[in-house]
């Protein structure tokens, strides 16, 4: 199993070489007040797949700070009602023989 997944990950590697050496051209990002960017296209595509990832990445941290507050917020209050629980139980009679 672990070769065949090694296998995989040589044809994808070669698969996006391949790619890039293909995709060698200029080409040119027009901004806004005429500026430009020249660049060869698989650096630009390489550029904007990592900012997208970058994007993704900083949009999921607000579900997961949001989640970790609420996991703290549950834990305190679990932790509250077990020491209020053991407070409240009836405590048990000595034996008498």
């Amino acid at each position: 199993m672990r070769y065949l997944l090694w296998l995989l990950k040589f044809a994808l590697f070669v698969l996006i070489l391949s790619f890039a050496v293909k995709n060698t051209e200029t080409v040119s990002v027009r901004y806004y007040l005429g500026q430009e960017w020249q660049a060869p296209l698989v650096l630009v595509l390489l550029t904007f797949f990592c900012l997208g990832v970058a994007v993704g990445i900083i949009a999921s941290l607000t579900h997961l700070f949001r989640q970790r507050r609420e996991i703290a917020a549950l834990r305190r209050e679990l932790r509250l009602q077990g020491h209020a629980g053991g407070e409240t139980a009836p405590a048990k009679a000595p034996d008498t023989a």
